[in-house]
């Protein structure tokens, strides 16, 4: 049987993945990856506890909202990042160093 600990060790993996990630990388499209890791790590969690929950079933419905949250978020950073590729022909963060005209 899978146990609560079992979930929060996966979540933690996940989470510190997503943290080296977000923190190395010099690409914005895995700097992102890395973000949607830890929102992942976060839904994992929310599920966790909501399956040990016998009342209601909170985390799940907040799972979905984070869900809905983390689809919305990305569909926004991609926006971002195409247009920024499109003014400036790259995606590393270190070589935009002026957003405006």
């Amino acid at each position: 049987m899978i146990t609560l600990t079992d979930f929060m060790v996966v979540s933690a993996a996940l989470f510190c993945i997503g943290l080296y990630m977000v923190v190395s990388k010099r690409n914005a499209i895995q700097i992102l990856i890395g973000i949607e890791l830890i929102l992942n790590a976060a839904i994992l969690n929310l599920v966790a506890f909501g399956k040990y929950d016998k009342v209601n079933n909170s985390g799940q419905i907040f799972a979905l909202f984070a869900i809905v949250l983390a689809a919305a978020t990305t569909a926004v950073a991609l926006a971002i990042i195409l247009n920024v590729y499109r003014r400036y022909k790259t995606i590393d963060p270190n070589d935009i160093n002026k957003l405006r005209d």
